[in-house]
């Protein structure tokens, strides 16, 4: 018997991606918890016998759609920070399917806003002109010649590459930086005497954005932004993500990652937590559970739920479609936060 999981994992592709039949999905890895019973197709032979038939790739992608249809109805007009970044930034096939993931997902309804940094590219430039990148605990050191290699990769770059992909997908986007609109007014960072223009969070004023997502259009918002005085500052994106989720009263915050999730045993892949709320979380860290770089992930979850986002989930950035999976599926991609 041809079950609906199998025959979803055949055709998917198709259905979410504009790639060839051999790029992998793992959106239909989990079957949907509203699908109904897996079903088998039937016609009497000339003798009469029955005989199970393949259906048409065309009717699996109605059933598709047709089983994501609570999904849909849940997050409709309802508003989704996605924090943009990691394998899914470096490998084109993933950054193909995360635009084509978030155009689907404003088709049906849903108010998506992309937020990102752009750490390789601005590697990439750095070594052609003969800068040397500097980190301190896993932060740039960022002097005001690097601030402006910055400033010049991911606002005239990195940003308008992702828009120019989006509007080629099939949807509208607009670019943006913390300094357009004063969207963002960044501070110096606790440490910045020796990290350099390396800045916070200050104030969200996200009356630009308003409009933009009003009229359906995707805002892609880059990680700069300026102090009171003008001067820029390179601020992590996941907390520009979160800060923005929870100013706009975001539904859901999704930040993508090079892993799977939070782990109850960082030794173990298998050991994936899928759903886990604040304490438990804050457990985790003083146990040591949660450590290195996925500390400041967790802190930024739980800070934009304290502010009143609904959900925050850390999600598997290397997997194709994992926006889809993570929103359209009970399964999920990773690990979700609540309050």
């Amino acid at each position: 018997m041809l079950t609906s999981k199998s025959l979803i994992n055949h055709y998917s592709p198709s259905l979410f991606s504009s790639k060839t039949p051999n790029t992998k999905t793992r959106i239909t890895a989990f079957p949907f918890s509203h699908s109904p019973k897996p079903r088998s197709l039937s016609i009497k032979n000339s003798a009469n016998e029955s005989n199970s038939l393949s259906p048409k790739p065309s009717q699996f992608r109605v059933d598709i759609l047709s089983e994501s249809l609570p999904f849909i109805q849940k997050f409709r007009g309802k508003t989704i920070v996605v924090k943009y970044g990691g394998a899914a930034m470096k490998s084109q096939d993933l950054q193909a399917s995360v635009v084509n993931d978030l155009v689907l997902l404003a088709c049906v309804g849903l108010r998506p806003i992309l937020v990102h940094g752009g750490g390789p590219e601005i590697n990439l430039w750095l070594k052609r002109l003969n800068i040397e990148a500097v980190f301190r605990d896993g932060l740039r050191v960022t002097d005001s010649q690097t601030m402006e290699i910055v400033s010049m990769v991911l606002v005239g770059k990195v940003n308008k590459h992702l828009v120019s992909l989006i509007n080629k997908a099939g949807a509208i986007a607009v670019g943006l930086s913390g300094m357009d609109g004063q969207l963002l007014t960044a501070r110096p960072a606790p440490n910045s005497a020796q990290l350099g223009f390396v800045g916070e969070v200050a104030r969200v004023d996200p009356t630009v954005l308003r409009p933009h997502i009003e009229n359906g259009h995707i805002p892609v918002v880059t990680s700069v932004a300026a102090d009171e005085s003008g001067q820029p500052y390179n601020i992590n994106a996941d907390t520009v993500a979160g800060e923005l989720a929870a100013a706009l009263g975001a539904e859901k915050l999704i930040l993508l990652t090079d892993v799977a999730g939070i782990l109850e045993d960082r030794e173990d892949p298998s050991s994936l937590v899928k759903e886990i709320n604040i304490r438990e979380v804050k457990q985790m860290i003083e146990n040591e559970k949660v450590s290195g770089g996925m500390i400041p992930k967790v802190n930024c979850c739980v800070r934009s739920l304290a502010q009143g986002v609904r959900t925050a989930s850390i999600i598997d950035g290397r997997l194709p479609h994992s926006l889809l999976l993570e929103i359209l599926t009970d399964e999920g991609a990773g690990t979700m936060i609540t309050g």
